[in-house]
C-alpha cells in the first residue's frame, strides 16, 4: 500500500493557555502562585507537507554511557542543567514561573495519587492505579499539548488528566464504580480512561487519520506502556499511522514493569527502536526529568504538524510503586532496584535545581504544602459525597434497542437485590 501524503497544514493557533484543574491538589511539599500559560508553545506556521522537512526531533548527543541506547536529558538527578545541542531551543523560553508551575503540577499530581491509593486502602475504591514515580513524564508531555490536541489515555495518565484540565475528582468515579468515566471526553479533548491494554492506539489512529483528511495541524498523543507495547493493537496502530502519514505521537512511558514482567521480556531492543521497522523516527527520553520530556515532546509534535507523520517517544521512567492497588511488587522485583530509581526522584530533581538557581524560596515550598493539605482534604471530601451507582443501570447501556435476554437478566438481578432488602426488614421486626 503507497502512504498518502497529509495535506498541508493551517498556520498554528496561539500557544495553549495552562488547564490548571479546578478542583484543589494537593502534593509533596509546597505551593506556586497560579500559573498564567501554558509552556506549550509551537512554531507560529505549520510547515506544509511537500515543503523541505524539518529537523527530525532524534537526540543529536547521547548522555548514556559508551554502548546504551541514546537518552535525552536536560536536568540531571542532582538537579543540574546539562546542554544538549538539538533540544535546548525547545524550552530555551521556559521562565522561573513556569519551573515552578511544572514544580506545583508535579507535586499536587503526587499527592492526589497518593490520596487515592489510601482511600482505596481504606474501602472507599475497589481498585488505583498510582503513577508514582512518572510524574515528569505526564507533566512534561501535557504541558507541550496545545488544547486542539487530542489525548487517548491508559489508565494510569493522572498527570495528563490534570494537565488538560480534568477535575481530579471525577478520575476517581470509575474506580468507586460511581461511573463508567466521569467527564465529558470532548470538553478536554481526553478521552475516557482504557482498560483494554493497547487498544487506544488504534483509537488514536484512526482519530488522527481523521485529522489528517480534515486538513487541521492538531495532534493526537496515544499514551501507553511497555507491556502494552507487545500488543498486536499497537503495532497495528504504527502501521495505519505511518501508511496514512497520520499525526499520532505514540508516547510510552517505559516504567520497566508489565505487571511483573520486565522489559527484557517484552523487546530484545530499546522500545523506541521499534518505530524504525514502521519507518517513522523514535526517541528515547528520561522519563524523570520534566524539561527533557517537554522539550523531546514540543519537538516531535512539530514534527507532526509540519506533515513528517507520527512519532514514537520513549519516556524511561520507572513505576515506584505497585502495577495496581491489587498487586504485590516485592514478589517480582528487589528493594535495591527501587532504592536506585528513588535517587532519580522527578520532584525532588526539579526541587534541587529550583534552589540552586534561587527560583524558588521557602515561602513558595511551604504556600505549596499548604495548597497539597487542602486537596487532600477535599478529595477525601468528594468522594465520600459521591452517590451510590443505580445497580441497573449496566443493563440500559447494553443494547440500543433492547434484548429478550438482557431483560431475563435484569429481572433476575432485581429479584437477587430485593432478596436482601427482606432479609434486612425481617431482621427488624
Amino acid at each position: 500500500m503507497t502512504a498518502k501524503k497529509a495535506p498541508a497544514r493551517a498556520a498554528a493557533p496561539a500557544p495553549a493557555k495552562s488547564a490548571a484543574s479546578t478542583a484543589r491538589s494537593a502534593a509533596a511539599q509546597a505551593k506556586a502562585p497560579a500559573r498564567r500559560g501554558s509552556a506549550a508553545k509551537t512554531p507560529a506556521t505549520a510547515r506544509k507537507a511537500k515543503a523541505t522537512p524539518a529537523k527530525k526531533a532524534t537526540p543529536a548527543a547521547s548522555t548514556a554511557p559508551a554502548g546504551e541506547p541514546e537518552l535525552v536529558q536536560l536536568l540531571t538527578p542532582e538537579g543540574v542543567r546539562v546542554p544538549h545541542p538539538e533540544y535546548d531551543r525547545w524550552v530555551e523560553d521556559i521562565t522561573p514561573e513556569e519551573l515552578r508551575g511544572f514544580y506545583r503540577d508535579m507535586v499536587l499530581t503526587r499527592r492526589f495519587d497518593a490520596e487515592a491509593t489510601s482511600l482505596q486502602r481504606q474501602g472507599e475504591l475497589g481498585l488505583w492505579p498510582s503513577l508514582l514515580g512518572q510524574e515528569a513524564a505526564q507533566i512534561g508531555s501535557g504541558r507541550a499539548l496545545r488544547p486542539d490536541d487530542y489525548v487517548f489515555p491508559t489508565y494510569r495518565e493522572h498527570g495528563v488528566a490534570w494537565c488538560r484540565g480534568v477535575d481530579p475528582t471525577l478520575l476517581l468515579g470509575m474506580f468507586r464504580g460511581a461511573n463508567n468515566g466521569g467527564w465529558d471526553p470532548t470538553s478536554n479533548n481526553f478521552h475516557l480512561y482504557t482498560i483494554v491494554i493497547g487498544s487506544q492506539a488504534l483509537h488514536a489512529t484512526g482519530y488522527a487519520m481523521g485529522i489528517g483528511l480534515d486538513g487541521a495541524d492538531s495532534a493526537v498523543v496515544a499514551y501507553f506502556g511497555d507491556g502494552a507495547s507487545s500488543q498486536g493493537d499497537v503495532a497495528e496502530a504504527f502501521t495505519f499511522s505511518a501508511v496514512y502519514n497520520a499525526p499520532t505521537l505514540f508516547f510510552c512511558q517505559n516504567n520497566q514493569w508489565a505487571i511483573s514482567e520486565p522489559t527484557e521480556r517484552q523487546t530484545r531492543v530499546p522500545l523506541y527502536q521499534r518505530a524504525r521497522g514502521y519507518g517513522f523516527p523514535g526517541v528515547r527520553v528520561d522519563g524523570n526529568d520534566v524539561l527533557a520530556v517537554l522539550a523531546v515532546t514540543r519537538a516531535a509534535l512539530a514534527h507532526i504538524r509540519s506533515g513528517q507523520g507520527p512519532m514514537l517517544v520513549e519516556a524511561f521512567t520507572y513505576r515506584m510503586g505497585a502495577h495496581t492497588t491489587s498487586d504485590d511488587p516485592t514478589r517480582y522485583r528487589a528493594d535495591d532496584e527501587r532504592q536506585s530509581w528513588e535517587a532519580k526522584d522527578p520532584i525532588e530533581r526539579l526541587r534541587a535545581h529550583l534552589l540552586a538557581e534561587g527560583l524558588a524560596d521557602e515561602a513558595f515550598f511551604a504556600s505549596l504544602e499548604e495548597e497539597s493539605e487542602a486537596m487532600g482534604r477535599s478529595v477525601r471530601e468528594a468522594i465520600r459525597a459521591m452517590p451510590d451507582p443505580d445497580r441497573l443501570a449496566i443493563f440500559e447501556n447494553a443494547y440500543a434497542d433492547g434484548s429478550s435476554l438482557v431483560d431475563e437478566e435484569r429481572a433476575q438481578f432485581e429479584e437477587y437485590q430485593a432478596s436482601f432488602a427482606d432479609v434486612s426488614a425481617g431482621e427488624g421486626e
